[in-house]
């Protein structure tokens, strides 16, 4: 493993240089942050676009209770977790955002599975195909999201 020797901190020290206020601006109009209740917002509409074409296609209502219930299997959770990170407890320090990061992931990703593992108890006639589909077209805005900036990055925020 290599080691960095104190004499390579020097140089290193001196190849940074700090941003002017104008320079900060600028990078954060090209590096705008995601905004995570647009991602929550689009899992919706998607969720709801799901639910039509599964209408469309099979024309059961019990479809289509499933694929809802697939979708917020997702929708409810991110929302949940969006709301943890969006709170001010979560903004305290970097210790207590990384701690939240991680708390609030946890507590999505539990609550996703005792949602999918109560669905049969909760939705009649349940059509497995169907809430597959809603939940797995719906946890893809994740992607989504990353590759069509313009829809869920703010645009004019500094």
């Amino acid at each position: 493993m290599t080691r960095i020797q104190p004499e390579d901190l020097d140089d290193a020290q001196d190849a940074f240089e700090q941003l002017t206020a104008e320079q900060v601006r600028e990078l954060r109009k090209r590096q705008p942050l995601l905004s995570v209740w647009r991602v929550v917002i689009a899992q919706a509409l998607i969720g709801v676009l799901v639910a039509a074409v599964v209408w469309l296609v099979s024309g059961r209502v019990s479809a289509v209770c499933s694929a809802v219930y697939g979708a917020l299997a997702v929708i409810l959770p991110a929302a949940l977790f969006a709301r943890g990170l969006t709170s001010p407890v979560a903004s305290v320090n970097a210790g207590a955002a990384v701690f939240g990061f991680f708390l609030w992931e946890m507590v999505k990703i539990g609550l996703t599975v005792a949602m999918l593992f109560a669905a049969p108890r909760l939705i009649n006639d349940l059509s497995w195909p169907a809430m597959l589909a809603g939940l797995v077209v719906t946890m893809k805005v994740y992607w989504l999201a990353l590759g069509v900036r313009r829809v869920f990055y703010p645009v004019g925020q500094t």
